[in-house]
């Protein structure tokens, strides 16, 4: 297996481990998207693989993109690595496990919640606060409003407000929460009941799930996508947002 500096990627007893190692919030940069996109691609051909799980050895799970990354000269090559996880995850037909400690924020938030599975601790906080610096999340754009309604989806998107891991339950971005000194444990016990059954009718099963979900998104995707780079990375106020956020600064917007 590739070593790689910012992910510690594994695989043992038919089950391929991402731990998101990137010090002090697992802030996702272009090089640690780039390390989880390899680690993916090297399981296309792993029949023996039957479930991945993204874990943190952080105080969070991951705080998000980094704000770094988004400015018209990385922008581009920032988001192609970011959709190409996901885009990955539906063309692998393996179920996905996200334990979430901490914060899931911002492409955290995206990352944990478009896995199968998301075991969360009781500390874990949830969010999409791009709205805040002047941006939006393309993939939770596309993929939440069928994960969690139109509505519930406008208040995450549109506010920027976060949530703890009951209300984040409530809203359907999280399977179960558990005390932080039962996270590992619990997902654990759901690893086991999924290298349980059959592994050859697993990775049938999920392909149809993937089906279900891929059916309109990789163009829904795409069509957002432009969106991002056309109309977003164009207004004055997306590049305020961004270097107010750098300079540690109020924005000041200027509604264009």
């Amino acid at each position: 297996m590739t070593k790689f500096r910012n992910v510690k990627f594994s695989t043992s007893d038919g089950v391929a481990r991402f731990v998101l190692s990137r010090p002090p919030l697992n802030v996702l940069n272009i090089s640690m998207l780039s390390e989880l996109n390899r680690a993916l691609e090297s399981l296309a051909d792993a029949p023996d693989i039957k479930v991945l799980v993204f874990s943190s050895d952080q105080k969070a799970f991951s705080a998000g993109v980094d704000i770094g990354d988004h400015t018209e000269e990385k922008v581009f090559t920032m988001l192609d690595e970011f959709h190409g996880v996901f885009r990955t995850l539906l063309e692998l037909s393996i179920p996905t496990i996200a334990a979430v400690n901490g914060m899931a924020l911002g492409g955290g938030c995206e990352l944990a919640s478009f896995c199968d599975f998301v075991i969360a601790a009781e500390n874990a906080v949830f969010g999409q606060p791009e709205i805040k610096i002047g941006a939006f999340p393309p993939l939770a754009a596309t993929y939440f409003p069928r994960l969690m309604g139109a509505r519930l989806t406008a208040e995450l998107l549109l506010l920027g407000d976060n949530l703890d891991a009951r209300r984040a339950q409530q809203y359907g971005l999280v399977n179960k929460v558990v005390p932080e000194a039962d996270l590992a444990k619990e997902v654990e016990s759901l690893v086991k009941k999924l290298c349980a059954v059959s592994g050859s009718v697993l990775r049938v099963a999920t392909r149809a799930l993937r089906i279900g979900i891929s059916a309109s998104l990789q163009d829904t995707l795409e069509k957002i996508e432009s969106v991002y780079f056309d109309d977003l990375m164009a207004l004055e106020d997306a590049r305020e947002g961004i270097q107010a956020f750098m300079e540690r600064r109020k924005p000041e917007w200027k509604n264009r």
